[in-house]
């Protein structure tokens, strides 16, 4: 039965990772990151040592209002390393509306995670994903956004 409810906490944890990343809840990332936190995303293109970077690198590209984002995390795949280390691959799907380009991006790929649990709470140690596809399409006059929770009022 403990292995199934640190199963549950890991997954827990990752949609906690990408909540915070949507809602551009910085504080929540930074207790979902374990502060020595590894990220490679997009094969290695962005890379980053340390959750300060990691935060910092949201802040500056996800935190603007003209940026929405949309991620989902499906068919985990965990495994314990020992009593305090896991791993994990997830399958993304994602959605990057810029409303300053005008553009929407839609991609997926596989997440490799690795995990450490401290003080009896889990925290990602190290993330990164590889696409398996993204496409990017022009906005056009005909797709009209209704409702942006980050613009400006």
């Amino acid at each position: 039965m403990t292995d199934l409810h640190e199963l549950e906490a890991i997954k827990r944890l990752k949609h906690a990772y990408f909540r915070a990343l949507d809602s551009k809840n910085w504080a929540l990332m930074r207790e979902c990151l374990a502060e020595e936190c590894i990220a490679r995303y997009d094969g290695g293109k962005y890379s980053f040592d340390g959750r300060d970077k990691i935060i910092a690198f949201f802040g500056q590209y996800m935190d603007p209002p003209t940026m929405i984002t949309l991620h989902q995390a499906h068919h985990p795949e965990i495994d314990f390393v020992s009593a305090d280390k896991a791993t994990g691959i997830w399958y993304l799907q994602d959605m990057v509306i810029n409303l300053q380009n005008n553009t929407t991006l839609r991609g997926a790929g596989f997440y490799h995670d690795e995990y450490v649990k401290r003080d009896g709470r889990w925290q990602i140690s190290l993330t990164g994903y590889e696409r398996t596809f993204e496409e990017i399409e022009q906005r056009g006059d005909t797709l009209k956004l209704t409702h942006n929770r980050f613009a400006k009022k």
